[in-house]
């Protein structure tokens, strides 16, 4: 999938400014210099003259953007094809990227190697936490229905909270494969529901969770399942 390709050879990333990248929607000014060329190039003219002129012109032009397009950051090249409304957090470092709504601010989540999170509501977030494993895949887990439950059941919830888990989803991308889930905690004050991702690779189980209160779930849920399905490892 071209995003994730550029992220695994271009984004910097890592807990430094320097290797981490929050990728914005808008287009950056290195961007439209590398799809300029092509995008005002015509061939208006009527003379043989003036349609040699911008044959060389257009062979001039797309030289430069091929040029422009080699050398651009990897920031410019995955905004292309990020959804409206969303914002790119990629993390070549640690091997992995996702996209969270454009409106949430980033904050530190105890145990959480990357988390944003709503400005006025802050119990609509998403974090990312990985830890080491010598599983090469996620599939040497065992069956999708059997470690989603497992998870849900003893892993995620408290022992005063009931849960479910109302929908699972497999998906492979760029070789590797992801589970994809939807669970709610609930307990007598409170509930929550989330989709949570999981992955392995680089060594490394990687689990993302996005969720909100479940009173508001409806109204977010598929916001939130855009960000949940968006989660990539990439190589390191």
């Amino acid at each position: 999938m071209a995003v994730s390709t550029l992220s695994m050879t271009l984004a910097p990333s890592s807990s430094s400014s320097s290797n981490r990248f929050n990728v914005p929607h808008s287009y950056s000014s290195t961007r439209v210099t590398a799809i300029f060329p092509q995008n005002i190039i015509t061939c208006s003219g009527d003379t043989t003259y003036d349609e040699d002129r911008n044959s060389k012109r257009r062979a001039i032009l797309l030289g430069v953007g091929a040029l422009a397009l080699s050398s651009c950051p990897a920031s410019s090249l995955i905004a292309e094809e990020i959804p409206r409304n969303y914002e790119a957090f990629v993390d070549k470092s640690d091997g992995y990227s996702y996209y969270y709504p454009s409106d949430w601010r980033e904050f530190d989540f105890r145990g959480h190697d990357s988390a944003f999170k709503d400005r006025y509501l802050q119990l609509q977030n998403v974090r990312v936490s990985f830890i080491p494993t010598d599983k090469r895949d996620i599939h040497d887990l065992g069956p999708m229905e059997e470690v989603v439950s497992n998870l849900v059941r003893r892993v995620y919830s408290a022992p005063t909270q009931m849960a479910n888990v109302f929908d699972m989803q497999e998906r492979t991308i760029d070789g590797k494969n992801y589970y994809t889930f939807e669970y709610a905690l609930t307990s007598p004050n409170f509930s929550r529901a989330a989709f949570a991702t999981i992955a392995i690779g680089n060594g490394r189980y990687y689990t993302l969770i996005v969720g909100a209160n479940e009173r508001r779930w409806r109204r977010v849920r598929n916001q939130l399942k855009v960000v949940a399905d968006s989660f990539k490892v990439l190589d390191i």
